[in-house]
């Protein structure tokens, strides 16, 4: 009989506040702001500072490919998240939702931005390649190629009719939406570009890289041709090609006041401030002047400029006037001086002035402005450092001050232990500053306690205290319910790397570098002067050893004590005389952690070598060497009363063994850094991990069966699948040379997804064209008079061959239309074309069928050119198919002429502006839920009358 076991599945991540691979962003209400947290994107409230929602993507696609890289927010609810893979995910934040997913780029997404209506995204990668998504119609529409290296950031600019891209190149290039092609490269940078801007008013581009200044750039009004600066207006009246097609022009440049390189600069809303993020703890934020401002600015530096030159050129200036009375003679010398200080020439340093410069505590990833300004500052500012932190900046003209900081919810540094209660209903996670207690079903952090580097750690049964083994060789003792440190003691003379409770729940072991594993005793003691008895530790016994210690484990009898040393072997004693019972030797590497069986039975061992062992207790005979991990193995722990075991490594994956069969059951993947720390709950209903990526996640055990057998096959499909990935990408063929005016290509990308749409749509043809031949041989029988009953195909439920090929396409997503017909062979790309004249009959298929004529006809013009027979069909569906999209064409535009007139109709009538409609509604729904819940209960106080 095969044994069935039930699965474990991941349940819960929590412990991350803001990961360090994305940038955060406010929606566009500005009341949240979404940050990234590995593959989730949380929403954070900004006034409560509590997290409302997380925006996780689908099972079947978490690992450490999926982390989010790039988040960008429309002017609705929408917000586009852009991942390592490649894929970019649109969600909808307010009901946390998964809109659609875009599959195009190979690299991890590296800029996304949405255009001003927020129908149009753009997305930049590490693969070189801009892409234009329609946010609408939830597909590509085409891959703008050129950049040399990864593209930093993207923007619209001219109305969204062109887009600006930046790269590592060194490069800006200015695309035009409408004819698809490179029109302008901007170079003059010395290093790579990481940001881009424009204000609300496209009067200044910026740019920062690893340069010493930032660099600022005028654009051309699109309506006449024009570059505005500010109130000067120069007018382009040079008709050349390369002023025609210039987009950019160079403005100046401000020097800033950091070293380190630009790691992002932006605009707030307003547009009268700008905020310039270098790659360490402080951010610039400049005041960008109006014009009449810079104009004053400009005419005070010319002023300056006069007296100066005036006083040190005044000797030579009286030669000079000498000279020109004798030479010129009726011919004045006329000066433009006075011109120029009437109307002077605005520069860079005159409109951008530096206001603040804001340090944080440690290094920042990413800034965002409010879109809200607020009453009494000019802006406010959110920040995401890389130790988990999220603060909140005030800016004004005096200074910016911290108004809030989210820290709580997460720890600084990588989780190095962890450890539940004996009912596990409380779960304590060490790091280097911090220890925190944890409800493990509800994720939410109960206590935080200041400490020293915890490496090891416990929750001594039936108590409501812990114990933290330290770095420097401390032991604290931590009281749960008050969330205060009592004590801390000098246990050891290095670090403490292991502590076990003993079976008698009486004491506990702890093992550290000094080579020393001693035995404690605790109790509850009342000492004069406290309210209340509080833990007692003393050291009762001390067992010295000839190495670093580095993991001890007790046999649930307390008769033997498991000691791993630094010489990679295990030293198994006699807890009561402390005489070597067994020594178990064949690690290459020393032995990071271990674990006892609840029978006493077998004890397994995790080391460096990227092995696990199993041994036999009684004679110290090794059962089994596994190789389980790409990497060091850092925890392994045995689900109590079972011979199951959990192992966990660096090489961020969690696996589920059997140790008397010696197979591997499951593979748990969610993790995106190396593993430090395990737990398994006494039930063994769920466990625990504890990871450098500063996240805690809980494996639940469901009530899902599998089988060994499936698992494998499983394994070795995803295996075969990852290779026909790789095989996708082409590594090993040479990549085409991008022309230097960039290039355009299909926006799409070929996936599994897309094979076997294609693999679908060949299927159903091959039955599409079988059941057309057995209707004409059953016609032809029954008009020669035989009698015969036509028993249609099952397979085709019901629908006529025409709906059955139709139907192949309906689960076939948008963006991955153009890539499912790519790999058509001509002769199915025929018989699809001759079935979308009947197709047209379905007033909600003319625009798939418009698409799918266009592809066909794109990518099989030569061979349909020079075949007969796909003539008539061509023509047929020339002569329909314009027809039918002229005329919902016609519909359309009707019915929005309508809606026009409406709102012109609805706008006289009211004296508030129309698209504020929704908001007034709302404000009047939150005014009469208001009045109800006054209604139906609250009662207001009553005043007080005051005696005379």
């Amino acid at each position: 009989m095969v044994k069935a076991f039930l699965r474990y599945e991941l349940a819960a991540s929590f412990g991350v506040i803001a990961s360090v691979e994305s940038n955060i962003s406010f929606d566009s209400s500005g009341k949240h702001l979404l940050t990234p947290a590995l593959e989730k994107v949380g929403v954070w409230h900004v006034r409560q500072g509590i997290c409302t929602k997380e925006l996780t993507p689908s099972s079947a696609s978490r690992g450490p490919s999926l982390a989010v890289t790039s988040i960008a927010s429309s002017s609705s609810s929408l917000i586009a998240c852009g991942y390592a893979n490649g894929s970019i995910i649109i969600w909808d934040h307010d009901a946390g939702t998964c809109e659609t997913t875009l599959n195009g780029h190979k690299g991890a997404v590296t800029a996304l931005r949405y255009n001003k209506t927020g129908f149009m995204l753009a997305s930049g990668s590490k693969d070189n390649d801009v892409i234009l998504w329609d946010v609408i119609g939830e597909t590509g529409l085409f891959r703008l190629r050129g950049h040399r290296d990864q593209v930093t950031d993207v923007v619209f600019v001219s109305s969204g009719k062109n887009l600006v891209s930046s790269s590592k190149d060194k490069f800006l290039r200015v695309w035009d939406l409408d004819t698809q092609h490179c029109m302008q490269i901007v170079s003059g940078h010395h290093s790579e570009i990481w940001s881009i801007d424009i204000d609300r008013n496209e009067r200044y581009l910026v740019t920062g890289s690893a340069d010493k200044e930032l660099r600022f750039y005028t654009l051309k009004d699109s309506e006449n041709d024009q570059f505005i600066n500010g109130d000067n207006t120069v007018v382009n009246g040079d008709s050349s090609i390369q002023n025609k097609w210039e987009v950019l022009r160079y403005f100046g440049e401000i020097q800033r006041q950091n070293k380190d390189r630009v790691a992002t600069v932006q605009f707030n809303k307003s547009g009268n401030l700008l905020a310039c993020q270098v790659a360490g703890k402080t951010v610039e934020i400049y005041h960008v002047l109006d014009d009449s401002e810079a104009n004053r600015k400009a005419k005070r530096r010319l002023h300056r400029k006069e007296k100066k030159h005036g006083k040190k050129s005044l000797q030579v200036t009286e030669i000079e006037d000498g000279q020109n009375e004798n030479a010129a003679g009726d011919n004045p010398v006329t000066t433009d001086r006075p011109n120029e200080i009437i109307n002077p020439t605005v520069t860079a340093p005159d409109v951008f002035k530096l206001l603040h410069t804001i340090r944080a505590s440690k290094k920042i990833c990413s800034i965002s402005f409010s879109p809200i300004t607020p009453k009494n500052s000019l802006a406010t500012l959110a920040l995401s450092l890389n130790n988990n932190l999220l603060e909140f900046y005030s800016i004004d003209n005096g200074a910016a001050t911290k108004s809030l900081a989210i820290e709580l919810q997460g720890h600084r540094s990588d989780v190095r232990s962890l450890t539940l209660s004996s009912d596990n209903t409380l779960l304590m996670s060490t790091s280097h500053n911090a220890v925190k207690i944890w409800n493990p079903s509800t994720r939410s952090c109960l206590r935080t306690i200041d400490s020293a580097y915890g490496l090891c750690g416990i929750i001594l049964p039936h108590t409501n205290y812990g114990l933290i083994g330290t770095k420097s060789g401390s032991l604290e003792i931590i009281d749960i319910g008050s969330g205060t440190c009592l004590e801390v003691m000098e246990a050891h003379g290095g670090s403490v790397h292991s502590v076990a409770v003993l079976p008698d729940e009486n004491g506990f072991v702890t093992g550290s570098a000094d080579h020393d594993v001693k035995f404690w005793e605790y109790q509850l003691k009342q000492k004069p002067g406290q309210a209340r008895k509080q833990l007692s530790v003393t050291n009762v016994r001390t067992l010295k050893m000839n190495d670093d210690v580095l993991a001890v484990a007790i046999t649930p009898d307390a008769k033997y004590i498991a000691v791993a040393l630094l010489d990679n072997n295990v030293k198994i004693h006699f807890v009561d005389t402390f005489k070597l019972f067994l020594s178990l030797y064949g690690h290459k590497l020393p032995v990071l952690c271990m674990d006892i069986s609840s029978d006493g039975e077998l004890i397994v061992t995790g080391s460096a070598d990227k092995n696990i062992k199993i041994w036999g207790l009684e004679f110290g005979d090794c059962h089994r060497s596994i190789f389980a991990h790409a990497d060091s193995v850092t925890a392994v722990k045995f689900v109590p009363k079972t011979h199951y075991v959990f192992s966990a490594g660096k090489d961020r994956l969690v696996k589920y063994w059997d140790a008397d069969k010696f197979e591997l059951l499951l593979t748990l993947e969610g993790h995106h850094a190396d593993i430090w720390c395990l737990a398994v709950s006494s039930r063994g209903d769920f466990v625990v991990t504890g990871s450098h990526d500063r996240s805690i996640c809980r494996w639940d055990r469901t009530e899902e069966q599998f089988f060994i057998e499936e698992e494998n096959e499983k394994r070795m499909d995803e295996m075969l699948e990852a290779d026909i990935d790789n095989a996708f990408e082409n590594k090993y063929v040479p990549k085409e040379e991008v022309p230097e005016e960039g290039a355009v290509a299909v926006a799409g990308r070929k996936t599994l997804e897309t094979l076997s749409a294609t693999d679908l749509i060949i299927e159903k043809l091959d039955i599409a064209d079988t059941e057309i031949k057995r209707i004409a041989e059953h016609q032809a029988r029954k008009n020669r008079g035989e009698d015969s009953v036509f028993q249609a195909n099952p397979l085709m439920n019901g629908l006529s061959p025409s709906d059955y090929v139709l139907s192949a396409f309906s689960d076939v997503h948008s963006n991955d239309l153009e890539q499912t017909l790519m790999a058509l062979t001509f002769p199915d790309a025929l018989k699809i074309l001759s079935y979308l004249k009947d197709w047209t009959s379905y007033p909600d298929k003319v625009e798939l069928v418009s698409r799918i004529s266009t592809v066909l006809v794109q990518i099989n013009y030569n061979q349909l050119v020079a075949t007969p027979a796909a003539r008539h069909v061509l023509t047929d569906l020339n002569d329909i198919l314009y027809k039918k999209v002229k005329g919902y064409k016609d519909m359309i535009g009707f019915n929005l002429a309508a809606m026009d007139h409406l709102q012109q109709m609805l706008a006289s009538r009211s004296d508030a502006v129309f698209r504020d409609a929704k908001s007034k509604l709302q404000e009047i729904r939150a005014q009469q839920s208001k009045h109800d819940r006054s209604d139906l209960g609250e009662v207001r106080p009553k005043k007080k009358k005051t005696q005379k």
